[in-house]
C-alpha cells in the first residue's frame, strides 16, 4: 500500500513533468524525489513514467494512478478542512492560473487582501499566455476569457470588462491627430502574433478590422509597456489604464467588452476551502474591475 507522502511526490512530478521542479514546489531535493518514485514504482510493479532528456511523462500506468491519487489529496483536504474548522480563517496553498493581464493588474490587489485576511494561506499566481490544464492540476482553479465547453469542470462568470484603443499622450502629441478609424492606418499599432494568440477572444484587432501589428507580443504586458513606453496605439483593458496613464482613442468608434470566468474542476465542488477561497477571489475580482474603470 502506498504511502501518502509517496502519492503527494508521485502528484509534484506528474503536473510538474520533471524531478527538479517537483523539488522546487516540495521544497525538497530533485534526488530524493527520484528516490521516492523510483520506490513507489517498486512497491506497486510498475513504472509510472516515461523518462526523458526533456523530463518525466505519465505513462498508461501513471494516468491511472493520478486519477486514484487526486481523489486522495481531495480526501485529505476535505479532512483537514473539516478538522481545523470552517469558522476559522483559510490555510495551505492555492494556486490561480490566470491570463497575464489579469495576473498582472487585478489578482495582485485582490490575493493581498484576502491573504491579509487569511494570513496561514498560500496564494500561488500563474501568468502564463495559454490555456491551462485542471485534468492534469496545473493550478486549482483558473481564470479564463472563454468558458470551457469540453471536460470535468464547474464554470462561472466573474465579470465583464471592456477594452478599447489607447496610447500614451506622448504619442498622442507627437503624432497626427486620429479622428477615425481610418486614421490608424497612419501609425504604429501595437498587439498580439497573430499566431500565438490562444483564444478567439483576445483576437481584438481583426474584430477592429486592424491587419497590421507593427509591434506584437504574445504578452499583454509587453503590449503594455509598449504602448506606455509611446511605441504606438493598441487596444488595451481599461482596468489597465489608470496605471498605465494612457488614455483613450476613438472611444465612441471602437469599444469592445469580454468576460472572464472562474473555472475549477468539478470534483472540488466538495472543497469548503476552495469554494470559500473562490467566493472571495469572484467578489474581490469584481469590485476591483468596477474601481479601475471608473478611473479609466
Amino acid at each position: 500500500m502506498p504511502h501518502w507522502d509517496d502519492i503527494r511526490i508521485f502528484l509534484a512530478v506528474a503536473r510538474e513533468e520533471s524531478l527538479s521542479g517537483a523539488g522546487r514546489v516540495l521544497r525538497i531535493d530533485p534526488a530524493t524525489v527520484g528516490r521516492r518514485i523510483a520506490r513507489l514504482e517498486e512497491d506497486l510493479g510498475a513504472p509510472l513514467f516515461a523518462k526523458s532528456p526533456t523530463g518525466y511523462a505519465l505513462n498508461e500506468a501513471g494516468a491511472r494512478l493520478m486519477a486514484h491519487a487526486i481523489r486522495a489529496e481531495q480526501a485529505m483536504e476535505e479532512a483537514a478542512t473539516e478538522l481545523g474548522g470552517q469558522a476559522g480563517g483559510l490555510s495551505g496553498q492555492i494556486r490561480i492560473g490566470a491570463p497575464d493581464g489579469c495576473a498582472n493588474f487585478l489578482l495582485p490587489q485582490v490575493c493581498a487582501t484576502i491573504g491579509r485576511e487569511n494570513p496561514d494561506l498560500e496564494i500561488q499566481i500563474v501568468a502564463l499566455p495559454r490555456v491551462f490544464n485542471l485534468t492534469r492540476r496545473e493550478a486549482d482553479m483558473v481564470i479564463a476569457v472563454s468558458p470551457p465547453t469540453a471536460g470535468r469542470l464547474t464554470v462561472q462568470k466573474i465579470t465583464d470588462y471592456r477594452l478599447h484603443l489607447a496610447a500614451s499622450r506622448a504619442y498622442i502629441r507627437a503624432h497626427p491627430p486620429i479622428t477615425r478609424l481610418e486614421d490608424l492606418r497612419g501609425h504604429r499599432i501595437v498587439g498580439y502574433i497573430q499566431d500565438m494568440i490562444f483564444d478567439r477572444e483576445l483576437d481584438y484587432l481583426s474584430e477592429a478590422g486592424i491587419a497590421r501589428v507593427d509591434l506584437a507580443s504574445n504578452s499583454v504586458a509587453v503590449q503594455l509597456n509598449l504602448v506606455r513606453q509611446g511605441a504606438g496605439i493598441g487596444v488595451l483593458h481599461d482596468f489597465s489604464l489608470p496605471w498605465l496613464r494612457a488614455v483613450k482613442v476613438l472611444p465612441d468608434q471602437l469599444s469592445l467588452t469580454r468576460s472572464f470566468y472562474l473555472v475549477r474542476h468539478a470534483d472540488d465542488r466538495r472543497l469548503e476551502r476552495q469554494n470559500r477561497f473562490a467566493a472571495a477571489l469572484v467578489e474581490g475580482l469584481r469590485a476591483e474591475v468596477a474601481r479601475l474603470e471608473s478611473e479609466a
